[in-house]
């Protein structure tokens, strides 16, 4: 996982890869943390015209080769930290609905 990567690939606990869309990543100095915004690859809207999002906040580490980026996802943990991915979420879907 890294800033600016568009596709990421997680591993679940029995070893399944699913592939991801990023929508975007963003650091909070609140927080002292980084975090990335995703959906499933290929997912459909429901019938309110949703697809569902995913949050984590993320570390990044080197992979064995040089090119290799990837990263450590982390749950996150409080509510002031939704609240405060809410409302950069919200601002993102606000200002791409501007550019539209």
């Amino acid at each position: 996982m890294e800033h600016g990567q568009s596709q990421i690939t997680i591993v679940d606990e029995e070893g399944n890869e699913q592939l991801y869309e990023v929508l975007f990543t963003f650091d909070s100095e609140e927080f002292d943390k980084s975090y990335v915004l995703y959906y499933p690859v290929g997912a459909d809207e429901d019938e309110d015209g949703e697809i569902e999002i995913h949050a984590y906040s993320f570390t990044e580490r080197a992979g064995d080769e040089a090119s290799e980026v990837s990263g450590d996802l982390h749950p996150v943990e409080t509510e002031e930290e939704w609240d405060m991915i809410e409302e950069v979420l919200n601002t993102f879907l606000d200002d791409q609905e501007e550019e539209e």
